[in-house]
């Protein structure tokens, strides 16, 4: 049975993104994989140290990150299995710091210092990664964020072996109540309304994304 698990970047476990991941999941499911959802909010870890371990001739680290912390079994568990979906909200127009530092200690030590950066990863995997934010869909094209992004799908792609795919879930969700928070920048039946219409499709989407992986 093929094992699929997806990273959430957010530090909230029940919003926007851990919802459309959970989408993702229950798509791999439908196709019979075993799957697992990972908050990193829950795990006491950092980003990478810069020892470089993981680049040492013959160091009983080569390879894999040497730092010992909440991710490492993580980290362990991620590189054996079948397929990964990563989801992150868009802060400052970039992943969330909770992303980033999990993006480093999972695709430096596989990246190899030679003339094609070839990777050092033990198997081959599809890996999907879905964003979502608080900007419309022509805003999320004005600001570039698509081709920022691809950065770094393409180094994922680079190290598992695939061809990365992303889903962006535009316009979210932000409160429960708008009328609490100082946030006059939006119009709350708006929001309340793409809630309603937009983000169903986009998790339909997000179950189709997980089908397609664990068919993969």
């Amino acid at each position: 049975m093929k094992k699929i698990y997806a990273v959430n970047g957010s530090p909230r476990r029940n919003c926007n993104t851990a919802t459309v991941l959970g989408e993702a999941l229950r798509g791999a499911e439908a196709n019979g994989a075993e799957t697992g959802l990972i908050h990193l909010i829950d795990l006491d870890f950092s980003g990478c140290l810069s020892c470089f371990e993981c680049k040492l001739r013959d160091g009983k680290h080569y390879g894999k990150c040497a730092l010992r912390d909440g991710l490492t079994p993580v980290l362990n568990k991620l590189t054996t299995g079948d397929g990964l979906i990563l989801g992150t909200p868009v802060y400052f127009g970039a992943e969330s710091g909770l992303m980033r530092n999990f993006l480093e200690r999972l695709l430096f030590p596989f990246l190899r210092y030679d003339v094609d950066h070839s990777t050092l990863a033990p198997k081959s995997f599809p890996v999907f990664f879905v964003y979502t934010m608080n900007v419309t869909e022509s805003q999320l094209r004005e600001c570039g964020y698509q081709e920022k992004f691809r950065q770094v799908q393409r180094r994922a792609g680079a190290t598992f072996g695939c061809e990365p795919e992303a889903l962006y879930v535009c316009d979210t969700f932000q409160f429960d109540d708008y009328t609490r928070y100082d946030a006059p920048l939006f119009d709350p039946e708006h929001k309340a309304s793409v809630r309603r219409e937009r983000f169903p499709p986009d998790c339909r989407r997000a179950f189709e994304l997980g089908r397609r992986m664990a068919a993969k």
